[in-house]
């Protein structure tokens, strides 16, 4: 696994890690497993899976969940100095909405050709009408995270 900047965690654990953990825990609620976890300065600030249906609430991404326990942790819209990790690519609610929180980086571990938002469909970041991209690494922890989803949908065929 490539080991981004300030990626360890208690030096043992990534934060990707944390973020497909995150994914598998959605998994054993039912919801598509999708894991993220939001940093600044190392400290991990938030860590979710998706909620939509538990919360039946379309809007409940793991994205959007932790952006918004961290703009609440720090009192603040913006999160400048953040790193998002999640383990599938952002879709696009999610690329624009990591765009308007000013997060600095971006990893993300499975590209998702059918509904991302950032290397695929209309790649918010690359549009003349957004106001910040974040630099973006993907491909970390990409087999685990394909695996997730690969056997989530499987087992409901």
């Amino acid at each position: 696994m490539i080991e981004p900047e300030g990626g360890r965690r208690g030096g043992t654990s990534t934060f990707m890690d944390e973020a497909l953990s995150a994914a598998r825990d959605a998994a054993e609620r039912g919801e598509v497993p999708v894991g993220a976890a939001l940093v600044k300065d190392g400290k991990l600030l938030a860590l979710d899976g998706n909620r939509t249906r538990e919360l039946f609430d379309p809007t409940a991404h793991a994205e959007i969940q932790v952006i918004r326990a961290a703009c609440a942790a720090l009192g603040d819209e913006r999160l400048t100095g953040c790193d998002l990790y999640v383990t599938l690519e952002p879709c696009p609610m999610c690329a624009t909405a990591i765009s308007f929180a000013r997060i600095r980086r971006l990893y993300f571990a499975a590209s998702d050709p059918k509904g991302g938002g950032v290397e695929h469909g209309p790649r918010v970041f690359d549009q003349p009408t957004c106001h910040h991209a974040p630099e973006v690494y993907g491909g970390i922890g990409e087999s685990e995270a394909a695996a997730l989803l690969r056997d989530f949908f499987r087992d409901r065929r």
